[in-house]
């Protein structure tokens, strides 16, 4: 686990610049609230702004990314000015924050930007329970969240705008549908349902620290899309929390909030919770219960009780989680594999035709913006599955052809990489042989997401070629033959194939 998270390949050093980019943002943040006059609550509030702006806009271009930033304020303030003058009025509190949860999980049906605000709002009125926030403090709150979102900002899109410099980097739809057939829709209801079973039993365990269960449930929806995905999640969570509880108690109690300390080791959980997010969510769930032990501990309640509490108010949430999911509209893990697999095999296709255009001299064919997309598509096969490869899944005829899939899908994009590669030098000629080729390849992924099964095959045996474009779509045209076993063929009696035929 600690090799994933911290040895994982780090392309380009993405995480590295997008963790050290976010100590950068938040501390600054903090000093300008500091500078500002702002009293320790206030300059907490205006961290945790940053530091979800920095986190939660994900939009393909920097203009897009302003735009969702500078939205950001306008969606928080009325959700923070909603929880503070309700601190005092359970039933209508407790009602507004299941309302908010359901709202910004259907929000990301709407793409990143939805996704972007939905989190800002649901995390406002968290922070305000978090921080026990009251209407007289709402001045000096919303002084701090404009502040530290203009900071952050200015971080993010001035002082260290890397993106500009990279192509947009494609971000892959939710799944389609209407009603209740689209995911989302099934997902604002499950979530709704699952922090109101978290919010009555997280205040029948603590009348104080309720909010820790509601919050557990809401961080196991985001990013999912089916129950497998969901429960594992939950798992991942109540892990990351264990260990980073025990971690607590070697660290965060014995400071006892003692400033310089905390300050440094707080700018060590923000680059964790950066660095690890993609790669591993039970480490960056460590950084971030390590991150609140330390906050706790300069708000002086910090002890080892709290800490228990916490991690049964995780529990309770991961519970809330797993019941709505099981119970309510539930969205099984094969349709949404299938779905993200025909999209990752559809998206070959198109990247294997832009390139092949490429090398016919089209000047407006783009294949590395497919390739891209590519990438991020595999990424949401990769989550999709893996509840098929969990340790603990019991199922494992399913198990093994999902982890053959997952492997001949990464040799794809190799492939697919190496001939964009190839499309990108400009002394690359066009072979006649390619169309044939590309011709392969599109029946073969027909095939795989939608025609009969025996339609599925490679074009016989050829001599190798020097050719390397010819190479790279030989070795594509072979991966995507070995697909249609683990596809398309039901393991063992009763079984049924990773996607549908």
């Amino acid at each position: 686990m600690l090799k994933r998270a911290f040895v994982a390949p780090d392309p380009g050093r993405a995480r590295l610049r997008f963790a050290a980019r976010a100590v950068l943002g938040v501390g600054l943040a903090v000093i300008v609230c500091g500078l500002a006059g702002h009293s320790l609550v206030g300059a907490v509030t205006g961290g945790l702004a940053a530091m979800l702006a920095l986190f939660t806009v994900t939009d393909t271009t920097v203009r897009d990314q302003i735009v969702t930033t500078a939205l950001l304020p306008a969606v928080g303030l009325p959700v923070l000015a909603a929880a503070a003058e309700l601190h005092d009025h359970p039933v209508a509190r407790d009602l507004t924050f299941l309302a908010v949860t359901g709202a910004g999980v259907y929000a990301r049906r709407w793409g990143p930007r939805g996704h972007s605000l939905g989190v800002f709002a649901f995390m406002t009125f968290f922070v305000a329970q978090f921080l026990h926030a009251t209407s007289g403090q709402l001045p000096e709150l919303y002084a701090a969240v404009v502040l530290s979102v203009l900071t952050a900002a200015a971080v993010r899109f001035g002082l260290w705008c890397y993106e500009r410099r990279l192509p947009p980097a494609a971000v892959p739809a939710p799944p389609a549908g209407t009603g209740l057939a689209r995911v989302t829709t099934r997902q604002a209801v499950q979530a709704t349902a699952g922090a109101g079973f978290a919010l009555v039993v997280g205040q029948l365990v603590s009348g104080q620290r309720w909010y820790w269960a509601v919050g557990a449930t809401w961080w196991i929806f985001v990013n999912t899309s089916s129950r497998g995905e969901t429960l594992v999640r939950g798992f991942r969570r109540i892990l990351g929390t264990v260990i980073g509880i025990g971690l607590g108690l070697l660290v965060a109690v014995p400071l006892d909030g003692a400033a310089l300390p905390t300050a440094v080791l707080l700018a060590g959980c923000v680059f964790g919770i950066f660095y690890t997010a993609a790669v591993s969510y039970t480490w960056m769930m460590l950084c971030v219960t390590l991150l609140a032990e330390l906050l706790y501990g300069l708000l002086g309640v910090l002890n080892p009780a709290l800490l228990a509490l916490r991690l049964a108010e995780t529990g309770v949430g991961a519970l809330g989680a797993a019941l709505a999911v099981i119970l309510i509209l539930p969205v099984t893990t094969h349709t949404t594999t299938d779905a993200w697999i025909q999209r990752a095999l559809r998206c070959v296709h198109v990247c294997t035709a832009e390139a092949a255009a490429r090398l016919a001299g089209a000047d407006g064919a783009d294949p590395a913006r497919r390739v891209a997309e590519l990438e991020q598509l595999l990424g949401r096969v990769r989550l999709s599955v893996a509840p098929l490869v969990h340790p603990l899944n019991p199922m494992l005829g399913r198990k093994r052809r999902a982890r053959r899939v997952l492997a001949l899908l990464d040799d794809c994009a190799r492939e697919i990489r190496g001939l964009v590669a190839v499309a990108a030098d400009p002394e690359a000629s066009h072979d006649a042989r390619l169309a044939a080729a590309c011709w392969r390849v599109e029946a073969a992924v027909e095939a795989l997401t939608g025609g009969p099964a025996e339609h599925v095959g490679v074009h016989p045996a050829e001599p190798p070629v020097a050719e390397p474009a010819l190479a790279h779509l030989h070795g594509l045209e072979r991966a995507l033959a070995e697909l249609a076993a683990p596809l398309r063929t039901p393991s063992g009696p009763g079984g049924s194939p990773l996607i549908g035929a």
